[in-house]
């Protein structure tokens, strides 16, 4: 039922499975990835318009778990105005018994960030726009492979990724048996690309405090921008005391579940950087007030994965840093942003541009 003067209202919540294809398989200390599930999500409204996004919750299992939780916080927003900012805000009342972390708050933001694409489709304007910035291009960096490849092939592939979009910055995934093998690969990656190119490692949670403090200490003189997640994601005890010790900068981020923890890591001084993951910072509302929290703390934000959307986000964080970029819902998606000479370019459309190739949909759905 539309009610006068109330904007849009929600008719229906839609969420589908997909598994598709990486182009470029991607081995981490965590485990390796040669598919990657997603769910997309659809909120239309009886005003016709459609609200779009999608969540990459990593494993079949976590999807199959994540999917009926959209689902069934999609029906509690049937008849109620679309207003993304209150429905997050209420959501904390909804999971209050079961928890507000994990899968809870991921089901969260995917249903946010589709409400931020309708408001902004029904404005007429981009999401960017819509938040009061613009469509500049956003500099990023290529995260697509990389990964615990013997370090031989590092300086190869390394040259294969900075031709996919004129890039001048890479992901290099650490955390092999040896230490000395990590060094060999960001060795050959360097030698590759010149000085010229920014290069961040990432462990991906892999070490123990200990091996820690050697392993990253001895990375130090490799020039990087950054060290990634080298401890469990929760310790910042563990994190402090890198971030004490070492020169490289930690970053942190991608595990922050709610802006709330991110103020827990700064306040902490567990990281001097931080790259919230759209999904786990509660999606388009959560990441503001997450950008609010950087930029109190003149802390340096970059993204993590969701490219398309963050582009938006990144250029309404005062503290931007670098988008990371990598392809890997180019299969399903109609409209695949595109990145030149380094930098991804948002199209100038209302929303935050995501549709689907529903071809491409049905080709890769399962069903759940």
């Amino acid at each position: 039922m539309t009610i006068p003067g109330a904007g849009l209202i929600v008719r229906d919540v839609a969420a589908r499975a997909v598994v598709v294809p990486l182009a470029r398989p991607l081995a981490t200390r965590v485990g390796g990835f040669s598919h990657w599930p997603l769910l997309l999500i659809d909120v239309s409204t009886e005003q016709g318009i459609t609200g779009r996004s999608y969540l990459a919750p990593y494993l079949n299992r976590a999807a199959g778990a994540l999917l009926p939780m959209v689902r069934d916080l999609g029906a509690e927003l049937r008849g109620r105005p679309a207003a993304p900012a209150a429905s997050f805000d209420e959501a904390r009342g909804w999971l209050a018994l079961a928890g507000y972390q994990g899968l809870a708050l991921a089901a969260v933001a995917g249903l946010d960030i589709a409400l931020w694409d309708a408001l902004a489709k029904a404005a007429g304007m981009p999401l960017a726009r819509l938040l009061g910035g613009t469509l500049e291009p956003v500099p990023a960096y290529n995260s697509n492979g990389l990964g615990l490849i013997p370090p031989a092939a590092a300086g190869d592939e390394a040259l294969e990724l900075l031709a996919q979009g004129g890039f001048s910055a890479l992901k290099v995934r650490v955390g092999r048996h040896r230490a000395a093998d990590d060094i060999a690969a960001v060795r050959g990656v360097r030698n590759a690309v010149g000085d010229g190119v920014t290069l961040v490692a990432d462990y991906n949670q892999g070490l123990a405090l200990g091996d820690a403090l050697e392993r990253c200490r001895a990375l130090d003189a490799e020039g990087l921008g950054w060290i990634e997640e080298p401890l469990r994601y929760d310790d910042l005890a563990g994190h402090a005391r890198l971030a004490r010790d070492i020169a490289t900068p930690v970053m942190l981020g991608e595990n922050f579940y709610g802006p709330r923890a991110m103020h827990e890591a700064i306040r902490a001084q567990a990281c001097d950087l931080v790259m919230p993951d759209l999904m786990r910072i509660g999606g388009v509302s959560g990441w503001l007030q997450a950008a609010a929290i950087a930029d109190t703390a003149g802390s340096p934000m970059s993204s993590h994965l969701y490219p398309e959307v963050s582009g938006h986000l990144l250029r309404v964080t005062p503290t931007r840093h670098w988008l990371e970029w990598q392809d890997w819902a180019h299969p399903v998606l109609a409209h695949p942003f595109e990145v030149r000479s380094g930098q991804l370019h948002m199209p100038d459309v209302p929303g935050n541009g995501l549709d689907w190739d529903e071809s491409a949909v049905a080709h890769y759905q399962v069903e759940r």
